[in-house]
């Protein structure tokens, strides 16, 4: 029996076998993006190089286009790992039916993920690579983050698209405003709970008052 096959069993299974240079591709590829977010997460974005690239992990530069068609290659499928990421941590459902719980929580929720990969925020949301723009299959992801955002809203009563998008024009402001003046801090992230207040307050429906079952048909 070789290495690519599975032990015989019962007779009712058949051997798998394992493209190896496939499985050693894709090891490779894995690598490549680890060691670029390595990178840009020292450097910056706009500084990474496919040749130091290929330097880092060990091959030669012309060997990297096996892998990766361009440097936006790599940014697109850098964009899909992240964009998965975001979609997994903001998408969380709260337990709590209260407005303001429910806001707070996708809030601290995207803060943090945000402030804690600054390179990834970067890639995420903000167009700082000329020309980069993420295929349909690497933004999928962030499309369903959104997505799962908006029916968060929409099961607390948020459904005016004027108000999803002040939702995230504060989020992502409140954001740039800690990643910028006070990276590392929490003047900005600290506002969180206040947003979510004031958010509410504005946009949240206002909850009728409920009927009091023993005064149904009566004449006042």
């Amino acid at each position: 029996m070789t290495q690519s096959e599975s032990p015989p069993g019962n007779g009712t299974t058949k051997p798998v076998r394992h493209d190896r240079r496939h499985l050693r591709h894709e090891a490779t590829r894995r690598e490549v993006l680890d060691m670029a977010w390595v990178m840009v997460r020292a450097d910056g974005l706009a500084s990474l190089s496919l040749r130091a690239l290929a330097r880092a992990v060990g091959v030669e530069p012309q060997s990297l286009y096996t892998y990766f068609s361009s440097k936006h290659a790599v940014f697109d499928a850098m964009f899909e790992t992240a964009a998965a990421e975001f979609a997994e941590r903001v998408t969380q459902m709260s337990a709590s039916e209260d407005p303001r719980v429910v806001l707070a929580g996708i809030a601290h929720r995207f803060v943090e993920f945000c402030t804690s990969d600054v390179a990834r925020y970067q890639l995420l949301f903000q167009r700082t690579i000329p020309g980069f723009e993420p295929t349909p299959e690497a933004f999928a992801p962030a499309v369903r983050a959104l997505e799962g955002v908006r029916g968060q809203l929409a099961d607390i009563g948020i459904t005016d698209a004027r108000h999803v998008d002040m939702w995230t024009a504060f989020t992502v402001g409140l954001v740039d405003q800690q990643i910028s003046n006070d990276p590392g801090g929490n003047r900005w992230s600290r506002l969180v709970d206040d947003l979510a207040t004031i958010f509410v307050a504005y946009c949240a429906p206002a909850k009728r008052p409920a009927r009091n079952p023993t005064t149904k048909g009566t004449r006042p």
